[in-house]
């Protein structure tokens, strides 16, 4: 008679702490949901980029450089509503800024801009990253919007140092004495590697 008592007492205390977890985890639902939405609300009140470009080397790349245009729309374009559009617009920009550097034109092909554009990448990927984790670090992703604008802009003024340098006209000779600097270079044939094993003399 006793193990009836028992087993019901159980059953019942079983039956109340069921019910008491399923309405903490509502409420933890509930708040994780309050929370998701402040952090969207802030993304998305601090979602600018400068996505124009703001010299003329930079427009004319717009034309010419297919894989500049098409980062510099998708720039433009804000996602709406959710979270998840913010990640998919992350992935996307993740993708279009890694082909910046695949594609680059042969006038700026050097290290500098190459420099720059992985300067570029590395926040952007950043911003992915971010936005893909289960606990977003808000902060984070709210301080790094303006550095991918500051990249943006070191990047376009990169782009028009380049090109104002191509303008400046050479000096007499001064094309003579690059082809000889670029011959000298490649009339030094290259040392062969050291073998390891072979004695020196010191």
């Amino acid at each position: 008679m006793k193990f009836k008592y028992i087993y019901v007492f159980l059953l019942i205390f079983s039956l109340f702490s069921c019910k008491n977890e399923n309405e903490i985890r509502q409420a933890e639902s509930i708040k994780d949901i309050k929370k998701k939405e402040l952090i969207f609300l802030n993304i998305d009140k601090n979602w600018k980029f400068n996505a124009k470009p703001i010299n003329s080397a930079s427009q004319s790349q717009t034309v010419s450089w297919k894989e500049w245009r098409s980062f510099l729309a998708e720039l433009e374009q804000k996602p709406k509503k959710t979270i998840g559009a913010f990640q998919k617009k992350s992935a996307e920009l993740s993708k279009k800024v890694m082909a910046l550097n695949v594609f680059l034109p042969a006038e700026y092909n050097n290290p500098q801009m190459k420099s720059r554009i992985a300067i570029l990448i590395t926040k952007v990927r950043m911003l992915d990253l971010y936005l893909h984790l289960k606990d977003m670090p808000e902060k984070k992703i709210v301080a790094l919007l303006p550095e991918i604008n500051i990249q943006l802009v070191a990047l376009q003024n990169q782009m028009d140092k380049i090109d104002q340098k191509s303008k400046i006209p050479l000096e007499t000779g001064e094309s003579e004495l690059l082809k000889m600097i670029r011959d000298t270079a490649r009339a030094i044939p290259s040392s062969s590697p050291l073998d390891p094993n072979t004695p020196r003399v010191e």
